[in-house]
């Protein structure tokens, strides 16, 4: 992760700089300790994060998050298998990054990566494409820190899905930068298209309408495609 050129150039202009590089040097390793009593405490049953030093534990979502989740998790898994481009994985893998632990609501990893996943792993890199579901607890941390943190270890796609709004926003990461850019938004009536997985190209309301998705999910199966 790369510290932007701003900050870098406010901080050299503390005449105390010495003094504050020490300050936080002496946080980020209360921090570690503390991101390692997390990995020794959390066990596979539970849905927590591990954020800035803090531990953040899920609590139950709403249906509407749930089907969302596992309708769109269900394609991009099934159609990435067909289409040998590499793994997804619902809701239970931990991301970790730098400084913190996040467990999305779908990943998917290229093949290339995918490959030298282990049996009994638990903790992955950062994927190519994440998509995080909106629901009340998470909003702000879906828009605010995984929104940056994402970006800036270089995830190069993501959606965030609106369960009751029944949108997609699609962010994409240019190249050489650590900012997401909004590539569209759509919603019910409309096609999404992944810059990442090649060819998974989707009519929004598969994710929404039960009866859309299954008919989706058939013709993935029968042809391995969309």
């Amino acid at each position: 992760m790369l510290m932007s050129t701003a900050i870098k150039e406010q901080l050299m202009t503390l005449p105390n700089l010495p003094k504050v590089l020490i300050e936080i040097q002496t946080a980020l390793d209360e921090e570690r300790r503390k991101r390692h009593r997390f990995y020794e405490w959390i066990e596979e049953d539970m849905k927590a994060e591990f954020i800035n030093g803090e531990i953040i534990e899920n609590s139950p979502v709403a249906d509407e998050h749930t089907d969302s989740v596992m309708s769109l998790g269900s394609l991009s898994y099934n159609f990435t298998n067909f289409q040998e481009l590499g793994r997804v994985k619902i809701e239970k893998a931990m991301v970790s990054l730098t400084r913190n632990d996040y467990e999305p609501d779908i990943a998917f990893w290229h093949k290339e990566v995918a490959q030298k996943f282990k049996m009994g792993q638990t903790h992955y890199p950062a994927p190519d494409w994440i998509c995080e579901v909106l629901s009340k607890g998470t909003e702000g941390r879906d828009r605010g820190i995984k929104f940056e943190d994402y970006a800036a270890h270089g995830v190069k796609e993501y959606w965030i899905v609106n369960p009751r709004k029944k949108t997609i926003e699609q962010y994409v990461l240019p190249e050489d930068s650590e900012t997401y850019e909004l590539l569209k938004k759509v919603t019910m009536g409309d096609w999404i298209e992944s810059v990442v997985m090649q060819g998974f190209k989707i009519p929004v309301s598969a994710i929404f309408d039960v009866d859309i998705n299954r008919e989706t999910l058939k013709k993935i199966v029968a042809g391995g495609g969309l």
